[in-house]
């Protein structure tokens, strides 16, 4: 046997006189694999590679290939990402956090959340807020105030977004005259 078998392929590193697969070919199938799974960022990309025990220069030209074909772009990634978690109601720090974590560069980070605002930034904390305000109706003023607040700094939203919702929020509840 010339390696460990997977998904009905070899891995590289042959084993006692038998060749080792090839390992760009082995590369590329990796990244197939996790790009067909979801978009990634070429660090994500370098690490599942890593993982995988695929050499550093095939991990390069592969990835280097990839890049030059267009299917991995770091920064249309950032962009779609941003969009996407925008609508999922997060602040642009937390957003900025999670794509640097995830290994893109700082400058395609910047660009990407140009097209995040304070506008749009109070408008996402605004529809987490109403959200979230449905669950705490039953609750009195300051733990609802408390809950709220801190579900929104939670999700990096900064002290005064987080009390300007919490103030047009209580403004829409029944019982906002009681607080």
């Amino acid at each position: 046997m010339a390696g460990r078998r997977r998904y009905g392929r070899e891995e590289p590193g042959g084993v006692g006189d038998q060749p080792a697969a090839d390992p760009v070919a082995f590369a590329r199938e990796i990244v197939l694999r996790q790009l067909d799974a979801k978009a990634r960022t070429r660090a994500e990309l370098v690490e599942a590679l890593a993982k995988r025990g695929v050499p550093d220069e095939a991990a390069a030209e592969v990835l280097d290939r990839f890049t030059e074909l267009g299917l991995i772009d770091d920064g249309a990634y950032a962009e779609l990402w941003v969009e996407g978690q925008q609508r999922r109601m997060r602040s642009r720090r937390v957003l900025r956090q999670e794509l640097r974590r995830k290994g893109v560069e700082a400058e395609v980070v910047d660009e990407a959340l140009q097209q995040v605002g304070e506008e749009e930034d109070y408008e996402a904390a605004l529809a987490f807020g109403r959200k979230k305000a449905a669950s705490l109706t039953k609750l009195e003023g300051p733990v609802r105030y408390r809950r709220l607040v801190g579900a929104l700094a939670r999700r990096g939203f900064s002290s005064s977004v987080a009390h300007r919702v919490y103030r047009e929020v209580l403004g829409e509840l029944p019982e906002a005259g009681e607080a």
